[in-house]
């Protein structure tokens, strides 16, 4: 056993069975913790050197920062320590006076202390004068004026002795440092989604009825890391937000919460995958403060998360239910978790892979209902609007095509524009419709819209149909609004001739080939 551990390390278990001997998989080492789960920081200060003095100016909260056992052994022999002293002192005066020799056969002799014959009567004589107690058997007598300043002395220092331990007993036991341990924060940590968007998500709760007053949360990511200069920092710490900007991180900690930290761009983890997170070597130091109700006092808790803790694809179990009259916590679902469907890829894959398969598409102009385009509609006033990149690119697109194909376009944007001029020339302001010309015009207004010509950079090109019912000064409202390339195209277009009014209908005004073409039709 010994040569096969030496050949495979210590990191292998050797297993004896009935079929012969197996080796079982590497088992990890045992993470070391920055902060343990209970919250106490494992981390401990050597070679201090001549700093040691500093843990003495400032004594009364070294005391307490002791632990209990070392508190009481103090507390038991300052008490000791000062009686019998004291005692002593007082032995002392009786023995220099006589007393001990004469005070218990002499009934003439006035002694310093009455009934003080040696150390054990003078130790009690000290208690009783101490505690107060007050037999009135021993007492002072007014002829020993350095028992009155030993007394005075006695009392002065019993007062700043019981202060400094009391005291010191009173804060350790008032220390909210237990108020702690009825704060808890669950086993584990858990990523998944929410909203739509990758979180890391714990828990936390409040098993007393009393509320912690001004309750907030903050989150540590100690992690150790290579600056560019190469410089190393060991158990380097990092923010995380659980909602600092938006008011998240301030608690009213009732009821278990589920405290969430957005991943995203700004987050550590943002290249974080459910791959890269079982070579990840990091801890997740979350702190909890706030104020206990009852003492007034600041209380703080503590816990910790390393990589093996963080579950990927997890979400806690609901604990709030609705019973008759009030809210029901249950606890033993506190801890638990079930999988949900994640993604495995980290938020920067998700980015990269969204940005290749949807890149941004071109803006789509809604194509209008319009009289000049013979669908005889009344809504009124509609207008169009393109960007002048999508005009760039449609330009771009008629270019492109064959000359032939052009020559059509161009022929079709000519006589559209003819078109917009000569469309209320009807006398009485009513515009003619689509039926009182000739075939081959109507199949030219009912085509598609002609390509925008290409504008300003910054521009908007903007084409109006106008209502079969609109004066003629708004006609020419709407021409000062069209931009500088549009009024120069329409400027260049000759102007119509004007048909004289003939007949009472709108074909009679028409030259005579084209009323034949009517009559054919």
């Amino acid at each position: 056993m010994s040569a096969i551990r030496r050949k495979f390390g210590e990191d292998y278990q050797v297993v004896n069975t009935s079929q012969g001997i197996t080796f079982s998989a590497q088992v990890k080492k045992k993470r070391q913790r920055f902060v343990e789960k209970n919250g106490r920081c494992n981390v401990q200060h050597g070679n201090l050197g001549g700093e040691t003095s500093r843990y003495i100016s400032d004594l009364f909260t070294t005391l307490v920062d002791l632990k209990w056992r070392w508190n009481l052994l103090i507390f038991i022999l300052t008490y000791t320590v000062a009686w019998l002293v004291m005692a002593f002192m007082w032995w002392v005066i009786a023995y220099i006076r006589g007393d001990l020799s004469n005070g218990g056969h002499d009934s003439s002799y006035t002694p310093c202390v009455a009934n003080v014959y040696n150390f054990p009567s003078a130790f009690l004589f000290f208690i009783e004068t101490e505690a107060t107690i007050g037999y009135g058997y021993r007492y002072i007598t007014e002829k020993c004026p350095e028992g009155i300043i030993l007394f005075l002395f006695q009392s002065l220092l019993g007062s700043i002795v019981d202060a400094f331990l009391i005291g010191c007993m009173f804060i350790k036991m008032s220390q909210p440092k237990k108020r702690a341990e009825t704060l808890m924060f669950s086993q584990d940590a858990v990523i998944s989604q929410r909203d739509g968007k990758l979180c890391l998500m714990f828990r936390v709760g409040n098993l007393r009825n009393s509320h912690m007053v001004s309750a907030q949360i903050r989150c540590k990511l100690i992690k150790s890391r290579q600056t560019p200069e190469g410089e190393f920092l060991p158990l380097d710490q990092c923010e995380l937000d659980v909602g600092f900007g938006t008011g998240a991180d301030q608690l009213f900690l009732v009821s278990p919460l589920t405290i969430c930290h957005e991943i995203n761009n700004k987050s550590p983890f943002f290249d974080l995958s459910q791959r890269s997170l079982k070579n990840e070597q990091f801890e997740i130091v979350v702190i909890l403060e706030g104020i206990v109700e009852t003492t007034g006092m600041t209380c703080q808790a503590r816990t910790s998360y390393t990589e093996d803790e963080v579950l990927w694809g997890h979400r806690f179990l609901p604990v709030m239910s609705l019973e008759e009259g009030f809210f029901r916590v249950d606890y033993s679902q506190f801890h638990n978790t079930f999988e949900v469907p994640t993604p495995p890829y980290s938020v920067k894959e998700q980015e990269e892979k969204s940005s290749l398969t949807s890149p941004n598409p071109l803006p789509v102009a809604p194509t209008p209902s319009s009289p000049l385009l013979g669908n005889g509609g009344r809504g009124g006033r509609r207008e169009r609007l393109l960007s002048a990149d999508c005009a760039d690119h449609i330009e771009d697109q008629a270019t492109r095509r064959p000359s032939k194909l052009q020559r059509m376009s161009s022929t079709r944007e000519e006589l559209l524009l003819m078109g917009y001029k000569t469309g209320p020339s009807l006398p009485g302001g009513k515009a003619s419709s689509t039926g009182d010309l000739p075939l081959s015009i109507q199949r030219l207004r009912s085509s598609s819209i002609p390509a925008v010509r290409q504008g300003q950079p910054e521009e908007q090109v903007q084409l109006l149909s106008l209502d079969g019912e609109a004066e003629e000064g708004e006609v020419e409202v709407e021409k000062h609004r069209l931009p500088a390339a549009y009024s120069s195209i329409a400027a260049q277009t000759p102007k119509p001739v004007q048909i004289p009014l003939v007949g009472s209908r709108p074909e009679d005004n028409l030259p005579a080939k084209l009323r034949r073409m009517n009559a054919d039709r």
